[in-house]
């Protein structure tokens, strides 16, 4: 991190909420209006600033950073002012309460703000093998509850959403996730909505049902690693022209991540099968990007859509989902956890990616 930083010529890294922190000292922060933050000069050394009340949950690493805890009647930004000296260029994490930086920005008057990501980004999207493995261990779980929705061992007719949903959460739990991220239900008309929120709606025969889940797994050293995946069934014989729809994105998917290879731009992958989809007269009806990067965060780099000149380098991890959404009838999306790896594209998710037909 810090030869990054003398490259980009950041004096100063401060790491709040989010996954940078864990990331890079292995301290999971609260999201609390105390401030947590971690103070990395590029050289000299790191600090961890925690409230009082939280410093017994930090695992100290000698070495690596020093425990600085402050009290209630103390001013923990001043604190941190103090560790930043003079420096000129000062990289903020990304996800750090705006609030934090406003008092921040006081404090430093002529201080170039930036955001860490352009430090962190980099470093945590290249995942070693040790990452690939855990990301394989997150992914073979949410496979293990994509077979059970698939083979009808998830009751879906006479439920509401919100029941499989809540369902699907506990088997990611079973399956050895520490964490539910999501868990979309989205029958019918709903699933044209790519992020619908599982509600009270009745689950009925004739319709598709979208399930799109994730979590996060804890690999042995105590880092969570996240799992993404979806799969779609549909309750009785499905109609033509969804049967139509899903063989173009069933196409499409697979051609995305066969293009998903060491050297290919991020927007590549996503026109391969948007190009598809477009040529068979669903274009408007995809309306998101290809991908997301994944790892200690569910959303992260490389993202996988029209203008990411990016290209895929080894360990890059990253989701292939594209979708086709019909507003008012029904939404379809096909999901894999995708490394990009020096002999090709190395997919996590193996679980079938045909279209289920369960009987209603």
């Amino acid at each position: 991190m810090r030869a990054v930083m003398a490259e980009q010529q950041v004096d100063v890294l401060l790491l709040s909420v989010g996954a940078d922190m864990p990331y890079f000292c292995g301290y999971e922060a609260m999201a609390l209006p105390r401030l947590t933050m971690l103070v990395v000069p590029r050289d000299g050394d790191a600090r961890l600033i925690v409230p009082r009340l939280e410093a017994p949950r930090v695992e100290e690493r000698p070495g690596v950073f020093t425990v600085v805890a402050w009290g209630e009647t103390e001013d923990p930004i001043a604190l941190a002012r103090s560790f930043i000296g003079s420096a000129s260029v000062v990289a903020v994490g990304d996800r750090t309460w705006a609030g934090f930086l406003v008092d921040l920005v006081k404090l430093l008057p002529g201080v170039e703000f930036r955001r860490a990501s352009e430090v962190t980004s980099p470093l945590r999207s290249v995942k070693d093998a040790a990452e690939v493995e855990s990301l394989r261990a997150a992914a073979a779980a949410a496979d293990r509850v994509a077979v059970d929705l698939r083979s009808g061992n998830i009751e879906l007719v006479g439920r509401t959403e919100a029941e499989v949903s809540a369902e699907l959460g506990r088997r990611l739990l079973a399956e050895g996730h520490q964490r539910v991220n999501f868990a979309i239900v989205a029958a019918g008309e709903n699933a044209a909505s790519p992020h619908h929120e599982a509600g009270e709606r009745v689950i009925k025969p004739g319709e598709i049902v979208l399930c799109d889940i994730g979590g996060t797994m804890m690999d042995a050293n105590g880092v969570g690693y996240c799992s993404d995946i979806t799969r779609c069934v549909h309750l009785g014989e499905p109609p033509a022209d969804l049967v139509e729809a899903y063989d173009v994105l069933f196409e499409a998917q697979a051609a995305q991540v066969e293009a998903a290879v060491v050297g290919q731009p991020c927007q590549e992958v996503d026109r391969v099968g948007r190009g598809m989809i477009a040529e068979a007269g669903y274009g408007d009806n995809f309306i998101h990007r290809t991908g997301h990067g994944i790892g200690t965060e569910a959303h992260e780099d490389p993202y996988i859509v029209e203008g990411n000149t990016q290209e895929l380098r080894p360990g890059h991890a990253f989701s292939i989902e594209p979708g086709i959404y019909l507003p008012g009838k029904w939404g379809l999306r096909l999901e894999d956890i995708v490394v990009a790896a020096p002999d090709g594209p190395d997919n996590l998710t193996t679980t079938d990616h045909h279209l289920a037909v369960l009987d209603a």
